[in-house]
């Protein structure tokens, strides 16, 4: 799988490279991007749709393919009980049609297409006047990374492409400590519940951490902060570790390197280095050598 996974990646930037036109940061109309953890907003304004309807006590609606996820009407306020309290609307703003929805702690989970609606008295019943769509895309810090490359309009921008087939979602990161050392390992939100494990010559993923788990000897949470520490760094602790949600949707993946060289610690040093120096003369060919690296050393697992 991962064979035929790396080989359809380098076609398709082989391909992607014959028309080095750069990609814009932009996203489509109609969608908003952003990073787990972080606060993101829905625009969304019902004035142009409507006429007649009281701002004080408007009733606005927020629904996605499954169900009913926020309403307001006036003061009073309801949403669905997978956003835990995350979601809002401006209510000092709604009279003037800012009805836009502000969604925080941002998860994986939420990704997806939302339609707002304004609910209006009619005759005999309520009508619901749609009044638009927004797609919310939830990306990694790996992908925020490989998108700021894509101003310098070069090749080496189509990394990106390759990392949206396999690194769309959650925070992506390449550390490397020395031996006897301590890691600290973020957690990034409050919703991260579990921490497992995969031993760099392993196939197996084991239990690292559990929320509400008492700290041992090595494996250390912040009282305050969303970090876990791993205390005196063996070469055991070489390889990857996944921060998991309560549904089992990876928010991190963070391949970790001890003490010594590999794939994952020599992209870290090609990127880096590409960073520094801003050399407009990457190529084609160092371009594809590193998107091979970065696709052999995160493995998709098999949780």
């Amino acid at each position: 799988m991962e064979t035929w996974l790396l080989l359809h990646l380098q076609c398709f930037l082989i391909g992607g490279l014959v028309d080095s036109s750069p990609l814009t940061s932009a996203s489509r109309p109609g969608s908003v991007s952003t990073q787990v953890g972080l606060q993101v907003v829905l625009p969304c304004s019902w004035k142009s749709h409507v006429v007649g309807v009281d701002g004080s006590t408007c009733h606005i609606q927020w629904t996605n393919p499954e169900d009913t996820v926020f309403e307001q009407q006036g003061v009073r306020t309801w949403q669905a009980d997978n956003f835990e309290g995350r979601l809002a609307v401006p209510q000092d703003q709604l009279g003037s049609g800012n009805c836009s929805l502000i969604i925080s702690d941002t998860q994986i989970g939420d990704a997806g297409s939302y339609d707002s609606f304004v609910v209006v008295d009619g005759v005999r019943a309520k009508t619901r006047v749609f009044i638009q769509t927004v797609t919310l895309l939830v990306f990694g810090q790996f992908w925020v990374l490989l998108t700021s490359l894509l101003s310098s309009g070069e090749v080496f921008a189509w990394l990106v492409l390759m990392a949206v087939c396999f690194s769309l979602s959650d925070h992506k990161a390449l550390q490397s400590r020395g031996s006897g050392e301590d890691w600290v390992l973020e957690l990034h939100t409050r919703h991260s519940v579990r921490v497992i494990f995969q031993g760099r010559n392993s196939s197996e993923w084991t239990d690292l951490w559990m929320r509400g788990d008492t700290n041992s000897e090595r494996v250390e949470k912040h009282p305050h902060k969303e970090q876990l520490t791993i205390k005196n760094l063996q070469s055991l602790d070489e390889g990857l570790y996944k921060v998991l949600d309560k549904r089992g949707l990876a928010i991190s993946t963070v391949q970790l390197t001890v003490a010594g060289s590999s794939k994952s610690s020599q992209v870290e040093q090609v990127l880096q280095s590409r960073m520094a120096t801003g050399d407009a003369s990457k190529s084609s060919c160092s371009a594809l050598l590193i998107a091979s690296l970065l696709v052999t050393s995160f493995q998709i697992p098999h949780v």
